[in-house]
């Protein structure tokens, strides 16, 4: 199988196969990790039909590139939905996209996996026909674990700072209800609004309340700005910051000086899975670099896994009926697996339990998942992993 991933066709149509579309970030903010993304849907496909294929189909994947923008993800699903004729979207990152896509997705009765933090993708409208599937953590569990991090790491005085769209919003919102729950309180709060060339005056709105850290709900863009005009300003101030933001391209913008010390915060994969190693093997001969670099290929990867189980599971491809196999083939109960292959053989005697790549996808009553999180930080320009936080 051949994936020219930025030209969106990918095959003609062909009897026993089930068509799947793979809706990622390639370029915008999310531009780092889709590309990984996308190939790693590809390679846990080839692995599927390696292994003869679900319920008899061979897997076809089409690719498409969100530009990490709602608008162009819209008419990248469409097409996919209306021309490609897929019958599962898998990969959308952020969750303004995942939001903007999953009314098409419910209207077509597909699946959608994302990889989005909004709370609002649990529940109706978004999940009202139990279609979405979450294999990263909600904005909710990313709170809990800034707050766990701020109060291990001694912080009294926290402030936030969140990009005016859901994910910002709801990483901010998550930590001051866990803050709160604590005894704490948050000195200052500001929503920003995106592509400004400066956020001073927001800033200094901060730096006025004199915080010990402060905590975002950010991307790489904006993240750098805000950075380099703290710095500037030279007043003390640590940071907590998601890992999609607080990532090598930060440090590599802004220079080691100026990022010293930031504390980078995101969901850790399930490293000492079975499913891991043969993620990261696919991932360093699709990529050149290991696993580690990419949590959200690692989703990709188990999203491809479980759904062609749930293909399997249900003897069909009829997405009714694959939806109602989801649960079953990742939750415990069952024989522990951790490959396509391996969940195959062990369906004919019995029920199965997906041990994933990403994290141990045990899904809940809305369809998402509670993976571990690393609490890294950033030391002479690099960012060292310290301690994993559970939630």
């Amino acid at each position: 199988m051949a994936l020219p991933l930025l030209s969106g066709s990918v095959f003609a149509q062909s009897e026993g196969t089930l068509r799947i579309g793979a809706l990622n970030p390639v370029t915008g903010a999310g531009g780092p990790y889709g590309e990984g993304m996308q190939k790693m849907i590809l390679a846990a496909a080839e692995a599927v039909n390696a292994a003869g294929g679900a319920a008899g189909q061979k897997i076809e994947i089409f690719a498409e590139d969100t530009q990490t923008d709602p608008q162009a993800a819209v008419l990248a699903a469409k097409k996919l939905i209306e021309v490609n004729e897929v019958r599962a979207l898998l990969g959308t990152w952020s969750s303004g996209i995942s939001l903007a896509v999953v009314p098409l997705t419910n209207d077509a009765g597909i699946m959608l996996m994302n990889t989005s933090g909004a709370p609002a993708l649990s529940v109706p409208p978004a999940n009202e026909k139990g279609l979405s599937y979450r294999f990263q953590a909600t904005n909710d569990r990313f709170g809990r674990a800034f707050a766990e991090i701020a109060e291990k790491e001694g912080f009294k005085r926290p402030a936030t700072m969140a990009f005016n769209n859901a994910s910002g919003i709801g990483n901010t919102e998550g930590f001051k209800k866990a803050w709160e729950a604590k005894g704490g309180e948050i000195v200052s709060s500001v929503v920003y609004e995106p592509k400004q060339t400066s956020y001073r005056s927001e800033l200094m709105q901060i730096l006025a309340a004199q915080p010990d850290v402060i905590v975002m709900g950010s991307y790489v863009g904006d993240t750098t700005i805000i950075l380099r005009e703290w710095y500037q300003t030279g007043q003390p101030a640590k940071w907590i910051i998601p890992g999609w933001a607080a990532n090598s391209d930060l440090v590599a913008a802004l220079g080691p000086d100026v990022v010293e010390g930031i504390i980078s915060v995101d969901s850790v994969s399930n490293e000492e899975a079975e499913a891991y190693a043969e993620y990261d093997k696919a991932y360093q001969a699709a990529m050149g670099k290991p696993g580690s670099d990419n949590v959200y290929a690692a989703m990709t990867w188990d999203m491809m896994t479980v759904l062609a189980l749930a293909v399997e599971a249900a003897g069909t491809t009829d997405m009714a009926k694959v939806n109602e196999k989801m649960h079953e083939v990742a939750n415990p109960d069952g024989t522990k697996v951790s490959s396509f292959a391996e969940g195959k053989n062990a369906l004919k005697t019995g029920s199965i339990n997906y041990e994933g790549a990403s994290s141990v996808p045990d899904f809940d009553e809305h369809g998402d998942v509670t993976p571990d999180f690393a609490a890294s930080f950033v030391e002479d320009g690099k960012i060292n992993r310290r301690y994993i936080v559970k939630i």
